[in-house]
């Protein structure tokens, strides 16, 4: 079951990033930045196979439970780590990279005055901090000083 396997892979990552965690099992019973990833797929799922209302019902229960919203559209990659999710807002047409952080209040949004692509994209390695505010079709890469990553 590759999801399990991915979604212990989500866990080992928060607990390794969170100097405040003590063990894989803290993470899976106490983290919304863990729960709001179960939703999430399970509500990508569904938004990919056009079962639309449903992925949305999905979300929102999600939101209702961790304040975190992300929206079924979504792209993240893996171990993404959600650090106090309160008020992350991710929207529809958003990719996310893999071993990204954001933290508290920050939103992956839209302008109004884009169509088709929305939201921003943010690469593999990215930390969008407290309270930042990404609008728009945009790219946030990771600047490297080794060229091959």
């Amino acid at each position: 079951m590759k999801w399990l396997k991915e979604l212990y892979e989500d866990a080992k990552n928060i607990q390794k990033q969170d100097p405040a965690c003590r063990n894989v099992l803290e993470v899976i019973i106490l983290y919304p930045g863990f729960h709001i990833l179960i939703y999430h797929r399970i509500a990508h799922f569904l938004y990919r196979h056009k079962c639309l209302f449903l992925a949305r019902l999905i979300s929102q229960l999600g939101r209702f439970f961790t304040g975190i919203e992300i929206h079924p559209g979504a792209k993240i990659g893996r171990r993404l780590f959600i650090d106090h999710g309160m008020g992350i807002v991710i929207g529809e047409t958003a990719t996310i990279g893999n071993d990204c952080t954001i933290y508290h209040n920050a939103t992956l949004g839209g302008t109004g005055k884009d169509k088709n692509k929305r939201h921003p994209d943010i690469g593999n390695h990215v930390m969008v901090g407290s309270g930042a505010k990404v609008l728009g079709p945009i790219n946030i890469r990771r600047l490297c000083k080794n060229r091959s990553e």
